[in-house]
């Protein structure tokens, strides 16, 4: 049955944002040229590299997946391996296409409490053993912002990418909800990236209000060596590409992209806030970015859906609720004061 209404389960329920349709829909006019040989591409390209303030290799993919797997999978042989958080997406959620598309590559996983790597764990594994049996550490990737929702500082980034400077590694950045992250900190996308010591950014746009559409942006333009051949091998060359780049045009002028995060995380923030003076209801991480994670009874949890929530119950068995780019604070406060309810019965 079909429902239109708005949920907090994922930012990917959300739909297109105005100025990624607008853009679409200008592409849409007469002929193009084919596999991102056209206007739009070279606009969405250069745009980056303004925000980003320098020169830098970038590549559309349809999804995170490919975008990150592709991204690793340019960064190290089958023999290597990569270093992240065990909360991390890659790990997590991508069904070992990092493994798939590196031929190989090994992830090695690192307890991280708040979601975030830091230079002590990113060195105990790098340094653990130096022997050919064990796969040799090549990349670190952090998630940015973390799987439960903490933001990594320009700082934290630098710190770790001086690690890696000092031991050979690259430093990926999985940037799903790097605008989020931008919006929550504060500082430019260049301070969150290649000024704090990144290599390579997978720029999510789908949950920033796309269709479709992540960026691959090389900060290190050695490693973009054959990248475009990468994405050709897995069907990431879109054939009308600039319905994947044009989007990006939109979302990108005016700073739409970045205005769209704000009040994503305001949303997030007002429901914590809505939340936080409720008996047995525990904020399980700081809320940084859009998403909210609550502890709560089970009984709570099934009586929110019972009342049609729909949210996911998420690393440590928290529960998740993610706001979007669209989210209507109305809806965010009657969240609210279901959550209010049935924790009341709980009582």
């Amino acid at each position: 049955m079909y429902d239109a209404s708005q949920q907090f389960a994922s930012d990917n329920y959300s739909g297109i944002c105005p100025e990624a349709w607008a853009a679409m829909a200008e592409a849409n006019q007469g002929h193009a040229r084919a596999y991102g040989d056209d206007e739009w591409t070279a606009r969405a390209a250069d745009r980056f590299r303004q925000i980003f303030e320098t020169d830098c290799e970038v590549f559309f993919a349809f999804n995170g997946t490919a975008a990150n797997s592709l991204a690793l999978a340019s960064l190290c042989q089958s023999y290597h391996s990569v270093i992240c958080s065990e909360a991390a997406h890659v790990e997590t959620d991508e069904c070992g296409a990092p493994e798939f598309f590196s031929n190989g590559s090994k992830l090695l996983v690192a307890q991280s409490p708040d979601g975030k790597l830091t230079t002590e764990a990113v060195r105990a594994i790098a340094t653990k053993r130096q022997d050919i049996h064990f796969p040799k550490p090549r990349v670190v990737t952090l998630t940015q912002a973390t799987e439960v929702g903490t933001v990594y500082r320009p700082d934290e980034v630098r710190a770790i990418a001086d690690v890696c400077r000092e031991l050979g590694l690259h430093l990926h950045m999985d940037g799903a909800r790097f605008a989020n992250a931008c919006a929550f900190l504060g500082c430019t996308p260049a301070e969150m990236t290649w000024k704090a010591g990144v290599d390579v950014l997978c720029f999510g746009g789908t949950k920033n209000g796309m269709a479709v559409g992540e960026a691959i942006i090389f900060f290190n333009k050695a490693l973009a060596e054959d990248f475009d051949y990468r994405c050709k091998q897995a069907g990431q060359l879109a054939s009308k590409m600039r319905f994947l780049s044009a989007p990006w045009v939109g979302l990108l002028a005016d700073d739409a992209w970045l205005r769209h995060a704000r009040h994503a995380n305001h949303c997030a923030q007002t429901l914590a806030a809505r939340v936080a003076d409720i008996p047995g209801v525990e904020l399980m991480s700081p809320v940084e970015a859009n998403g909210v994670f609550l502890q709560m009874p089970d009984a709570a949890l099934e009586a929110l859906q019972a009342r049609g929530w729909r949210f996911y119950t998420f690393i440590g068995g928290s529960a998740r609720f993610m706001c979007s780019w669209d989210t209507d604070l109305a809806r965010v406060e009657a969240l609210a004061d279901d959550i209010r309810r049935v924790m009341d019965v709980e009582k």
